[in-house]
Parts: C-alpha cells; structure tokens; sequence
C-alpha cells in the first residue's frame, strides 16, 4: 500500500471555530466599526508615536506603582501581627517580674543562701550636724 495525500475540500466546515471564515468573528466586527484599516493606509502615523509612548509609559508606571503598594501593604500587616506577638511576650514577661519581685517570692528565694525576712521596721538614723 502507498502513501498518498489527501485533498480537502474547499469549502470550510462550518462547525469548528478556526475555519469560521474571515470577517464573521467577534473582532471583525469590531474593527470594521472602528475603520482601524483607515488610520493605517498611508502606513504607520508617526505623529501619535510620542503621545502613545507616554501613554504606554503611565500604564507601565501605574502597574508598577499597583505593585509595589501591594507589597507594602502586605509587608505592613506582617509586621502588625509581629509587634502584636512582641507586645503578647512583653505583656507575659512583666507580669511574670512583677510576680518574682513580691516579697514573698524573693524570702522564699534567699532562704536558699541562708538569709531570713526581717520582721523589724526600717528606721531612720539620724545625725546632728557636727556630730561627724
């Protein structure tokens, strides 16, 4: 058996999407509303060249700005949720001082090294002038 090739048929098929023929598709008609083909007949308007590099420039711009304040954004409510986790351990932290640092807790703590809590009130000593 040979190889040989085969002959389509001229006529597109009307049920598949690529051999919809030219001019019936949905961007076909929307250059043929615009009339694009006008503006290019005399080949490419040079004049607008500036005009739509600034344009491309501020959306390129504007992209980028988007960008980067999402970024920020982002970065900022992470740090949020870090100083509330600093501010929780500082919190757990001073409570727990202020806890070791009772009266109680320290004579229980120097009773170890042999030091008692002394029931006596502190006094004052008082000394004339000149007497020293």
């Amino acid at each position: 058996m040979e190889n040989k090739f085969k002959i389509k048929p001229d006529k597109p098929e009307a049920t598949t999407r690529a051999s919809t023929p030219t001019g019936s598709g949905m961007f076909s008609a929307i250059e043929k509303r615009l009339k694009l083909e006008s503006y290019f007949e005399e080949g490419f308007p040079v004049q607008y060249l500036p005009k739509i590099l600034f344009a491309l420039m501020l959306g390129i711009l504007y992209i980028s700005n988007t960008h980067y304040s999402e970024k920020t954004v982002r970065d900022i409510s992470a740090i949020q949720a870090e100083v509330e986790d600093l501010r929780a351990d500082y919190t757990t932290l001073k409570s727990d001082l202020m806890f070791a640092s009772k009266q109680s807790e320290v004579a229980k703590k120097v009773k170890e090294f042999g030091l008692k809590e002394s029931f006596k009130p502190p006094y004052k000593i008082v000394v004339e002038e000149g007497e020293y």
